[in-house]
C-alpha cells in the first residue's frame, strides 16, 4: 500500500552545559556516555506527556566511536537513561554533522511512516578521544593524490579557506569573533541560553563533587587586541587561531522529534517543522565551503532564495569558515539574521554534538520571531561536505 508522506516536528531539545576538553575541563572525570544520558533523562522528563515505549528509536552521534563512545551509543544510552529495553538504539558519525544526521535520518523515518517518535542527539568527550584517535588513514588518499595533505588537519583546511578568499582577513575572521563572544555573553545576561542547559554531575581531585550548569569555553570581554596576540598554529604567519575558531570542548545534545499528528495526540507542543535537509560534498581541503552547496541545493529544491530565510543557525566551527558562506550569499558579517545568540566560537563544538545544539536555539528563537517563518540549521563537515537542514516556524504569524 502507497505510504504517504508525514510531517515531522521538532518537539523539545536539551543539551548538556558544553566544557573545555582536557584534565582541567569540566568533564575530566565523566564518561561520555553519562552525558548522553543525562540529556536522555532530561528530555523525558520535560515532556511527561510522552509515554517512554511510544519511543521508537534513539540514534545518538559520536565521531570517536570506542572506550565509552563505543557500544553502539544510542542503544546503550537507552538502556542507561532507563527506557523500556524494546525501545532500539543505534550510532551514527558524520563527523560534525553526526547530530545533524541523527535528525535527519530519524526524521525521514517518521515521514517515512517507520517510527511515531525519535530521539536524536550526539557526544563528544574530546577531552578522553582527541579527534582523529585510533584512525588510519588509508595511505592511497595521498599516494594516489586524491586529497592534499591538509584535508586531514581541519585548521589546516580553515587556512586554505583562507587562500581561496583573500578578502577574508585575519581581522576580519577576529571581528566576527569577537562578535560572537559578545553575542553569547548577552544572550546568558538576557537568559536565553540557560533554558536548554541540563545541570550535569561533575567533580574533581580537587573540589568532589559539583554540578556543571553554564558553559566552560565562552570568553565575555575579549577584544581584537587580545586576538591579535594569538600565535597561529597551522601555519606561519596563519590567519586562524586559538582566538577565531571553536576549541576542543566535550557535551552532549539530544531532541525529541514526532510524526506532528502524533505529537498533538500525545499532548506535545511542537515547536519547528522539519521542512528539507540537503548534504553535499566539496574539496576536502576547503571543507569549510560545505554549507554552500548544501545550501544551494536545498532553497532550489523548495524554490526559495535567501531573502526567505529569517533565521540561520550557522555552527562556527572556523570564523572564515562562515565569512564564506555569508560572502557566497552576499550577507553581511553583522546580518542580524545569522546566530543572533553567538556561536561555537564563544559556546564551544563537541564535534557529534553540535547540530542539535544549533536546532535548540533556532527552536527558542522561533518562539520570539513569529514574524519569521523560515530557518536554517548549517554546518561544515570534516572531510570535505556540508549540511543544511530547513525548519519552518509552527508559529510563524502568516499562517493565521
Amino acid at each position: 500500500m502507497p505510504r504517504t508522506a508525514r510531517d515531522v516536528v521538532f518537539v523539545d531539545g536539551v543539551r548538556t552545559p558544553f566544557g573545555k576538553a582536557g584534565p582541567k575541563g569540566l568533564y575530566a572525570q565523566t564518561r561520555a556516555d553519562d552525558l548522553v544520558v543525562r540529556a536522555i533523562r532530561e528530555l523525558m522528563r520535560r515532556n511527561p506527556s510522552l509515554p517512554p515505549e511510544r519511543v521508537d528509536e534513539v540514534a545518538i552521534a559520536a565521531t570517536t566511536q570506542t572506550g565509552d563512545q563505543g557500544l553502539t551509543i544510542g542503544r546503550s544510552a537507552a538502556v542507561l537513561a532507563g527506557l523500556p529495553k524494546s525501545v532500539p538504539g543505534y550510532a551514527i558519525d558524520r563527523m560534525c554533522a553526526g547530530a545533524m544526521t541523527a535528525v535527519t535520518t530519524t526524521g525521514a523515518g517518521i515521514s517515512f511512516g517507520s517510527y511515531d517518535v525519535a530521539i536524536a542527539g550526539g557526544v563528544e568527550h574530546m577531552g578522553r578521544h582527541p579527534m582523529g584517535e585510533g584512525v588510519d588513514p588509508n595511505p592511497r588518499f595521498l599516494a594516489d593524490r586524491l586529497v592534499d595533505p591538509s584535508a586531514l588537519v581541519m585548521g589546516s583546511t580553515a587556512e586554505n579557506l583562507h587562500d581561496r578568499f583573500p578578502q577574508i582577513t585575519k581581522e576580519r575572521a577576529d571581528a566576527y569573533a569577537v562578535r560572537s563572544q559578545q553575542k553569547v555573553a548577552a544572550a546568558y545576561a538576557a537568559g536565553k541560553i540557560q533554558p536548554d542547559l541540563v545541570p550535569t554531575a561533575i567533580r574533581s581531585a580537587e573540589q568532589g563533587w559539583g554540578l556543571a550548569t553554564e558553559d566552560e569555553p565562552p570568553r565575555p570581554g575579549t577584544t581584537m587586541d587580545d586576538l591579535a596576540k594569538l600565535k597561529t598554529p597551522f601555519r606561519v604567519h596563519g590567519n586562524v587561531t586559538a582566538g577565531n575558531a571553536a576549541g576542543l570542548n566535550d557535551g552532549a545534545t539530544a531532541c525529541l522529534l514526532a510524526a506532528e499528528d502524533v505529537a498533538r495526540d500525545l499532548g506535545l507542543a511542537p515547536r519547528m517543522r522539519l521542512v528539507d535537509f540537503s548534504f553535499a560534498g566539496v574539496e576536502p581541503e576547503v571543507m569549510g565551503v560545505g554549507p554552500v552547496p548544501a545550501t544551494e541545493k536545498l532553497l532550489a529544491r523548495n524554490s526559495l532564495t535567501m531573502d526567505d530565510i529569517g533565521l540561520i543557525e550557522i555552527n562556527e566551527a572556523f570564523a572564515v569558515q562562515v565569512l564564506a558562506f555569508l560572502e557566497h550569499f552576499k550577507i553581511a558579517d553583522d546580518d542580524a539574521r545569522v546566530n543572533p545568540w553567538g556561536g561555537a566560537i564563544a559556546i564551544g563544538h563537541p564535534l557529534a554534538s553540535s547540530g542539535v545544539r544549533l536546532m535548540n536555539q533556532l527552536a527558542r528563537l522561533f518562539e520570539q520571531r513569529t514574524d519569521v517563518r523560515y530557518g536554517l540549521t548549517t554546518m561544515c563537515v570534516g572531510m570535505g561536505m556540508g549540511g543544511t537542514v530547513l525548519w519552518e516556524n509552527v508559529k510563524w504569524e502568516g499562517a493565521k
